[in-house]
């Protein structure tokens, strides 16, 4: 075979595994994100009640960077210390390797058995949790083809008059084989699928032990690395988990591969085949590490602390207004006076997404400092959404033709609803999440489960409705009017559970009641609000109806024959 057809199939097949693992992540994600975050929000037992928590998080997500985002973002809101959050990223370290093991396995037989029940699954089925399911298997079917794939791939290149040079240079230079490894796994943004590559090319006879691994230890390297670089937008707070995972990693690899180095111990009892003492390697590393840096968790925070100071709080007399992409020399050429104004509605609706967000936290446990800093993006929103008006409010004073008259119209109208939303989040919602944090107040865990639910789904919708908003896409508009009727439902079965709760004398939702309708009934609100920007779209292709959706089949049958 051609070489550049080698490198293709080599590299689609890379690319296929890197795919397929987020599928299965994003599958999770979105069809248990809710009880996960509280699994690790809620988790007891100490550091090591949080490093099982973590561990077990990574094995459903199939990825240790996702928990070191989660607990990032927790240690944001105030939620999680640093030594617990250690203590979770490095569970999900041993969780992470745990999933190559099992991946490992060959279970190729299986391929179409998964691929058959996840195609049937998501395109059968209109529930989101049998979708997602499906989603999920798909994923782990994608992931062993995927690694089938590289298995054919590589086989031309035994025969390969390059590659024993290649690999002799690894092998005498296991420091260089370690640094390409950790750039390898950070490019690739994800351990698991680095760790799986070594172990098929040691398979297929490519990669001899003693080479592939120092490259295992620069993988765990990179998978620390992927983390520090995904939060690196976060607070001082935030970072310090993933750098402190970071310096763990860094300490027992490079303390490995001087071992290896100097002592070179027998490591033939780790299995039989390459690919097997490869995946069992990497997870006696990630089991090692957990077990001696997890007594360290406290030191390392006060380390981190040092690494990452926070910065001083300086005055500043004057306060530096958040951008605006409202255009005052276009105000005569209406097209692009109303692009300017979209573009300012989208930068909105950001802002009222980052008040949004943290709200399930906050319910959980808020600190007045969050939430006065929430208040203080809802007069943001009233700023822009007062710019906008106004903005609007000149263009029109022009001549417009009626598309942009119109246009004018549902884009002042959804600056409207979008205010209205960051209303009800800083009068409603934030005064909710201090009333529950005063009275220590807790819900139910069916009430809680609900709650998240709703928040999560209207997330999901808000940036649904952003992407209606710059595309204008039908599709899309179609599937965000539904979630009205879905919402409505959710609130409606809500409500009734919740009654039932209280007839049973459930002492968490009696105490909580007022709160947890109030909150159903916010997040409903809130839903409807977004809805909004599907409208017109929807009406112009008649596919609307005194605000409910017309199928497009009724809508050929009305045209004359």
């Amino acid at each position: 075979m051609h070489p550049f057809l080698v490198i293709l199939h080599l590299a689609a097949a890379v690319m296929l595994l890197l795919w397929a693992v987020r599928m299965v992540r994003t599958g999770m994600e979105r069809a248990h994100g809710p009880a996960l975050r509280d699994a690790l929000r809620q988790a007891k037992g100490g550091r090591f009640g949080m490093a099982l928590a973590g561990m077990f998080l990574a094995v459903l997500l199939q990825s240790s960077t996702a928990v070191a985002v989660l607990a990032a973002g927790f240690a944001a809101s105030g939620l999680l210390g640093a030594s617990m959050g250690l203590a979770a990223l490095l569970g999900a370290d041993l969780g992470s390797a745990l999933v190559v093991r099992i991946l490992a396995f060959d279970l190729s037989e299986l391929i179409p058995l998964l691929l058959l029940t996840g195609c049937v699954l998501f395109l059968k089925f209109e529930a989101r949790q049998v979708r997602q399911l499906g989603r999920i298997i798909l994923g782990i079917g994608f992931v062993l083809l995927s690694l089938k794939m590289i298995g054919e791939a590589t086989a031309p290149l035994r025969h390969s008059e390059a590659l024993p040079a290649v690999i002799t240079y690894l092998q005498g230079d296991p420091l260089t084989a370690f640094a390409l490894a950790a750039l390898l796994t950070w490019a690739m943004h994800s351990s698991v699928a680095m760790v799986l590559l070594l172990a098929s090319l040691a398979g297929a006879g490519l990669l001899p032990f003693n080479a592939a691994l120092p490259m295992v230890l620069g993988a765990n390297l990179g998978a620390g690395l992927i983390a520090v670089w995904l939060t690196r937008g976060l607070s001082i707070e935030a970072r310090r988990i993933p750098m402190g995972n970071l310096v763990f990693r860094a300490i027992g690899a490079g303390a490995a591969l001087l071992a290896l180095w100097a002592a070179r111990p027998p490591l033939d009892w780790l299995g039989a085949a390459p690919e097997s003492r490869i995946v069992n390697a990497h997870v006696l590393f990630n089991a090692a590490l957990l077990a001696l840096a997890l007594p360290f968790t406290g030191p390392m925070q006060a380390l981190t602390a040092l690494l990452l100071p926070r910065p001083p709080v300086v005055a500043d007399p004057v306060q530096t207004r958040p951008r605006s992409a409202l255009d005052r020399s276009t105000v005569r050429i209406p097209s692009l006076a109303l692009a300017s104004a979209k573009r300012e509605l989208l930068l909105m609706g950001e802002t009222v997404e980052q008040m949004y967000r943290p709200v399930i936290d906050l319910l959980a446990g808020a600190q007045d400092g969050q939430i006065a800093a929430l208040r203080a993006l809802d007069e943001e929103v009233n700023r822009r959404h007062t710019e906008i008006k106004l903005f609007i409010a000149e263009v029109n004073r022009g001549e417009l033709k009626r598309e942009d008259a119109r246009r004018s119209i549902e884009l002042t109208n959804f600056a409207i609803n979008l205010e209205h939303i960051g209303d009800i989040i800083a009068k409603m919602l934030l005064p909710l999440a201090e009333e529950r944090n005063r009275l220590g107040l807790r819900f139910s865990d069916e009430g809680w489960a609900e709650i998240t639910r709703l928040h999560e789904r209207v997330l999901a919708n808000m940036q649904m409705a952003m992407n209606v908003l710059i595309s204008a896409d039908i599709d899309s508009a179609e599937q965000l009017m539904r979630e009205k009727e879905v919402l409505r439902k959710l609130e409606r079965d809500s409500q009734n559970r919740h009654l039932k709760r209280l007839q049973t004398g459930n002492p968490a939702s009696m105490a909580t009641s007022n709160m947890h309708l109030e909150l159903v009934r916010a997040f409903k609100e809130i839903n409807s609000l977004l809805v909004t920007v599907a409208h017109p779209i929807l009406a112009e292709q008649g596919l609307i109806l005194e605000s409910r959706l017309a199928g497009r089949n009724s809508q050929m049958q009305e045209q004359p024959a």
